[in-house]
């Protein structure tokens, strides 16, 4: 297997720099529906770029302000947000100083959980809907993490913005367009950075495979696979593991690929979307909704609220992504339909393949690649990702599997966002890019109202996509000692 050049093979690639894009038309809504035969309108109802009020700045590259301790609030602290909140309390240099839930029980338990391990108790806010706005007066919050059901977390968001904070918000950060142009520019006014809380961005192989992509090692990518294939139909049913079955409802009202985003988000990294290139398209197809009304039909007693219920999500919704730069993208959202787990992780271009879920060795990686390989054959994925393993993963890998859920890759994404935080570092997720990843959401629903006809990206970035910048492959750096 080759070295690791001291010069990254894309830029020998010619993959450094989209140059002319914004001059031959690529980033305007009208010459994105020309080059894909979307009309107009429908292209342009979606990427039409509002402008920035007067002060109103970009937010790339803007760094944080140091902190010498990140004071963590959280508001949701169902599963996800109860499980995260021990992942924050644990990170140098980081506490929890307040929790919040509608439910005060939920508050209480997350903080005497905390006292019992030796944290300090946070304050504990909860008993109405609105008592995160409470929360968010407080003066000792530097980063307010959102973990609610889909539908609040573009209201608890923006508001944790304007309350001087930097949020980190799960996945999606907002479900319509509006929305997410709306917190792109709170961000940019309030100068406080949103990041989406996309744990699979640090995931060990996706990091590897971001990482073998900036080399070159694929040669020019051309196309990419991901998305978020996961059997939830027992927990959807569950009476108690979606509180009031928020996310069983949400497939009652919505065509939306939801979820998409942890596959999408790892391959819009490798091929530097927001930084070299962007989406300009998108068109969605989807399978009947038979999945989970079969399910009920099966395993639910005729007494459960959810026979009053008429689902409409596809059981497989599929969307197909052009960028500026020629490439495609697929990302696939599946939760109704019996299968093994799978974020796909899919990598192509002139010289080789990755694939993930797919092969026999312990990463579940296999990979093809010129000139190392031949003959048609394909080969374990372990001696790759040892060579370019992440340095996230070499320095606080065995601390991750400890700490954190889903292999320990949620404990890296939090660990990276102290250490940013306290170094005073640009985040790795931007505003841009949770917007960017989230987008689907919306665009998924229009694109299908549309029969499938392709509709405009927006350029949340407003033309600075063009720009070479770092994110995800970050160089190594330390955390700050904690005094």
């Amino acid at each position: 297997m080759p070295q690791s050049p001291d010069v990254p093979r894309r830029l020998l690639l010619g993959g450094a720099l989209a140059t002319g894009a914004v001059a031959a038309g690529i980033g305007s809504a009208t010459g994105a529906a020309a080059a894909t035969g979307a009309t107009a309108t429908t292209a342009e109802a979606a990427g039409a770029t509002p402008r920035r009020r007067p002060g109103q700045k970009s937010m790339i590259n803007v760094p944080f302000q140091p902190y010498k301790t990140v004071r963590v609030g959280v508001i949701g602290l169902g599963n996800r947000g109860s499980g995260m909140t021990t992942g924050w309390s644990v990170v140098p240099g980081c506490v929890v100083t307040a929790v919040c839930d509608i439910r005060t029980d939920r508050a209480r338990r997350t903080a005497e959980r905390l006292v019992a391990a030796g944290k300090p108790r946070p304050a504990e806010y909860g008993g109405s809907a609105d008592a995160y706005a409470e929360m968010l007066r407080r003066d000792d919050i530097d980063l307010v993490y959102i973990a609610t059901p889909w539908e609040f977390h573009y209201e608890q968001g923006k508001a944790a913005l304007l309350s001087g904070k930097h949020a980190v918000v799960e996945l999606p950060v907002a479900t319509e367009l509006r929305e997410l142009w709306d917190l792109v520019d709170t961000s940019e006014r309030t100068r406080k950075n949103l990041m989406l809380s996309e744990n699979c961005s640090y995931g060990r192989n996706e990091l590897a495979m971001l990482r073998m992509a900036h080399e070159g090692l694929f040669g020019d990518i051309t196309n990419g696979h991901g998305g978020y294939l996961h059997d939830l139909r027992e927990l959807l049913f569950s009476d108690t593991y979606y509180t009031d079955a928020w996310r069983r409802l949400w497939h009652t009202r919505s065509t939306a690929s939801f979820y998409a985003m942890h596959g999408l988000a790892p391959i819009a990294a490798a091929m530097d979307i927001n930084r070299g290139d962007r989406m300009t398209t998108l068109k969605a197809t989807a399978t009947a909704p038979k999945g989970l009304a079969d399910y009920r039909e099966r395993f639910v007693p005729r007494s459960h609220p959810s026979w009053r219920e008429t689902y409409i999500n596809g059981d497989l919704v599929s969307c197909a992504i052009e960028t500026a730069k020629g490439r495609t993208i697929r990302a696939d959202h599946e939760v109704s339909s019996p299968r093994p787990y799978s974020r796909i992780n899919t990598l192509a271009g002139s010289r080789g393949i990755f694939e993930d879920y797919a092969g026999t060795s312990s990463t579940g990686g296999r990979i093809y690649i010129e000139p190392d390989h031949s003959g048609h054959s394909w080969r374990d994925f372990d001696a790759y990702r040892k060579e370019f393993d992440h340095w996230l993963w070499k320095k606080i890998g065995d601390d991750a599997e400890n700490n954190g859920g889903h292999g320990g890759m949620d404990y890296v994404l939090q660990w990276r966002t102290v250490q940013l935080m306290r170094a005073g570092l640009v985040p790795d997720i931007d505003v841009y890019d949770a917007a960017s990843w989230c987008a689907p959401v919306p665009l998924s629903v229009m694109s299908l109202e549309n029969k499938g006809r392709p509709v405009a990206v927006p350029d949340f970035t407003r033309g600075g996509w063009v720009n070479v910048r770092s994110g995800l492959d970050s160089r190594s750096t330390e955390m700050p000692p904690v005094s």
